[in-house]
């Protein structure tokens, strides 16, 4: 019960976050300007610091060994989901236009604007590393797979002709993994060596992730219209897919590693299940139109998952906590 308790205040620190982006957007106080610089400023400067930081003062060169066993978690998982997903569109009869978009939906998470606060929120800043590997194989295969799933289902025409653009697969995000290494390397205890004021300034921008992630996608619910969604058949089906089925594919592989013997920290196990618990990807809806799918239906799947998050994740928590 207590970590439940815990749990529960987490999100409702995160849910106040993100009601601040919701209030200041419906008061006309954030522009469209804003909430696109909003989300520059986020990827492309403070998750790389905040992931830059977080390996230099919690991770050590010997443990990129245990990270790689939670990269063959997560791309079992994903690739597993997608499968249950594929026959669930067929035997659920889901139109064209909303297949593509359920597969990838269920499977692909929203690890940057929620995924990542609400680690840092039930875990601190320890698991980033963690998460990390979720938010690597979750990103190369969303726009990879993903995109595919989601051109092949264009209703418009018979041939999935996908633009894959090469930039995706080296997000900014990572960057700052990557930068990370040589110092890891040569530099083991950069975090006390490098002068105070670099790391002082890399830390603080780094803090901005959280409230910023998650302001914005206040801002984001506010443009999609929380009540404005439709709970349909295929979104109630993707719903069940992305909190119930998605984490339990998840916990069963990780408890098939165990019995293996491939056995990886308790909070890394905690993070992979909680990651692909999180929200849809929030692009969904910017797929959708470019593919001529049904945008109605991917706005609401990433509204609807964006809110009731809050609701699933301190279930999670306290089953986790009785297993």
């Amino acid at each position: 019960m207590e970590v439940f308790w815990t749990s529960i205040q987490s999100v409702i620190s995160i849910v106040i976050m993100m009601a601040v982006g919701y209030f200041c957007r419906a008061k006309g106080w954030f522009s469209d300007r804003f909430s696109k610089g909003l989300s520059q400023l986020i990827m492309k400067i403070a998750l790389p610091c905040a992931i830059f930081m977080s390996m230099l003062q919690r991770f050590h060169l010997d443990q990129l060994k245990n990270l790689s066993k939670g990269l063959i978690y997560t791309i079992l998982s994903i690739a597993i989901g997608y499968l249950i997903s594929w026959i669930a569109i067929h035997a659920f009869k889901i139109p064209r236009g909303q297949r593509g978009l359920m597969m990838t939906g269920i499977n692909g998470a929203n690890t940057v604007f929620i995924g990542l606060p609400l680690n840092v929120a039930l875990f601190g800043n320890v698991s980033i590393p963690y998460l990390l590997v979720y938010y690597i194989v979750n990103t190369i295969i969303i726009w990879t797979v993903g995109v595919w799933v989601i051109a092949a289902d264009d209703p418009t025409t018979k041939d999935a002709n996908v633009k894959i653009s090469w930039k995706h697969f080296l997000p900014a995000p990572i960057w700052g993994f990557i930068i990370a290494l040589p110092f890891l390397i040569w530099m083991p205890n950069a975090a006390t060596q490098l002068p105070t004021f670099i790391t002082r300034t890399i830390s603080d921008i780094g803090d901005l992730v959280t409230p910023l992630s998650l302001m914005y996608i206040g801002i984001m619910l506010r443009d999609f219209g929380i009540s404005n969604i439709k709970f349909t058949k295929s979104l109630n089906i993707s719903l069940i897919g992305r909190f119930i089925v998605s984490p339990i594919i998840m916990f069963l592989i990780i408890l098939c590693g165990v019995h293996m013997g491939i056995s990886i920290n308790p909070m890394f196990h905690k993070t992979l299940i909680i990651q692909a618990a999180t929200p849809s990807l929030a692009v969904l809806p910017i797929l959708a139109d470019q593919y001529h799918c049904d945008v109605e239906f991917a706005t609401d799947l990433v509204a609807a998952t964006s809110v009731l998050f809050v609701i699933v994740v301190p279930i999670i928590m306290m089953i986790m906590n009785f297993i």
